[in-house]
């Protein structure tokens, strides 16, 4: 109850006080805690229930994420052309009906690798529409000045989540089965999608779309990225952060069974005390950036957890799942901090305007990884072995946190607060088109 108390008086009590942001972060709640069952039952369909070997494991984890490929960037443009609220409503629905596909094909006794596939991409392109819409929806519910604290406290819940999500998850796996345990998803997204009906706030319609083309939207906001030198290497560092996370959420399931021989509640338990680290650094992230600076925290956060990683390779025996929960509750630590520092940079020096492009612009270059570290997880587990795998991984997190300790982020207590003050003055002069997404 103190906690409670100390949250509400606190950095959130700010966000807090809007009513729409109440029902967006009960919205993220719900379809958070299906989701984090879902990360622990859709591979155990995959692994347990329909034997699937190594590669086809991460194929399916590319699945999920090659939307970010295929609609990343036009995706962008097409939100910037609407009113973001309808658009996280119809995907929460898109989401619960696949998901709810897996469990009725289940129990039909017709669930096929091919079904799978198709449900991860299709939940994968809903998600990147709910995604770049959320990040640009939120600046309208709230003022500049609580941005911050309003991401934090996203962060808070779906860290929140992940703690409790895979413990649930892993227990109604063990009790009803990996697909059956998919309906908890399901009617996560649903009711997401009716707090989100509840929303009073009304953004105005987005200027007409008449006499500009498709390409030339997503070009002004890959443009105004381009510009912005702080952007770039804070996309660089997080392309290659997703890249390496892909391949762990690979070959993390069939170490764990197949290497550590875990049951599905002990994975659970597993995934829930690893998420404790992430639940750590969205309460934390406020204090953190007043102590150090919030550019300081971007690289600070890195590179101090990124040599955890090492402990999933060396995870073995009686220890090993110990072991793999520490390196990961150290690592989601830094990854939490990080991200509600540079989304919340990202949000404050966008035009209103470009904020769907800009974010689309962004996750397709730092999501786009995710399908590609999949894959390489796949390919490495199938021909050497998943701790191998996970060899790869911890090593290649270790280069994480370089472009950001080579880049003017190095010199920086506090990062800029306009998108004149993110460009380098010694950059090239701007091109036009970047001149004008800059407006």
């Amino acid at each position: 109850m103190n906690v409670t108390r100390r949250l509400v008086g606190g950095a959130l009590q700010g966000p807090l006080r809007h009513r729409d942001f109440r029902f967006l972060l009960s919205g993220a709640a719900a379809s958070q805690t299906g989701s984090q069952v879902t990360l622990v039952a859709l591979p155990l369909v995959a692994v347990i229930g329909l034997k699937a070997p190594p590669f086809q494991v991460g194929l399916l984890t590319a699945a999920e994420t090659a939307a970010f490929l295929l609609v990343g960037l036009p995706a962008g443009a097409w939100v910037d052309r609407m009113r973001r609220l309808p658009v996280l409503i119809r995907a929460d629905v898109v989401r619960a009906l696949a998901v709810g596909s897996v469990p009725l094909a289940s129990l039909a006794g017709v669930l096929t690798m091919a079904q799978l596939y198709l449900v991860a991409l299709v939940t994968g392109v809903a998600t990147v529409f709910f995604d770049v819409a959320h990040q640009s929806f939120l600046p309208h519910l709230l003022p500049r000045d609580h941005l911050v604290a309003g991401n934090g406290a996203l962060e808070t819940v779906r860290s929140s989540a992940q703690v409790a999500g895979p413990g649930l998850g892993g227990t109604l796996v063990q009790l009803l089965g990996a697909p059956l345990a998919m309906v908890t998803d399901a009617l996560g997204y649903l009711f997401s999608a009716v707090l989100l009906l509840g929303v009073r706030t009304r953004e105005e319609r987005p200027r007409a779309a008449a006499g500009r083309s498709l390409r030339g939207d997503i070009a002004e906001g890959v443009a105004f990225v381009l510009r912005q030198p702080l952007l770039r290497v804070i996309a660089t560092a997080t392309a290659a952060s997703n890249f390496f996370t892909a391949l762990l959420m690979a070959v993390q399931t069939v170490f764990w069974v197949r290497v550590l021989t875990l049951s599905p509640a002990a994975i659970g338990v597993l995934l829930s005390c690893s998420a404790v680290g992430g639940l750590a650094g969205a309460l934390c992230s406020g204090a953190l950036a007043r102590r150090f600076g919030q550019a300081r925290l971007i690289w600070l956060s890195a590179a101090a957890t990124s040599p955890f990683a090492l402990l999933w390779p060396l995870s073995a025996g009686a220890v090993g799942a110990p072991l793999f929960a520490a390196g990961s509750a150290v690592v989601f630590f830094g990854a939490v901090v990080y991200n509600i520092a540079q989304v919340s940079f990202r949000q404050v020096i966008c035009p209103p305007e470009l904020l769907g492009r800009m974010n689309a612009t962004l996750r397709f270059v730092v999501w786009g990884t995710l399908p590609l570290g999949a894959l390489a997880g796949g390919a490495v587990a199938a021909t050497a072995g998943p701790r191998t795998a996970l060899w790869v991984c911890a090593v290649g997190f270790l280069t994480v946190p370089l472009p950001l300790l080579l880049s003017p982020l190095r010199r920086l207590r506090d990062l800029p607060t306009t998108a004149e003050g993110a460009v380098d003055p010694h950059d090239a002069e701007p091109t036009p088109a970047a001149a004008g997404a800059a407006s």
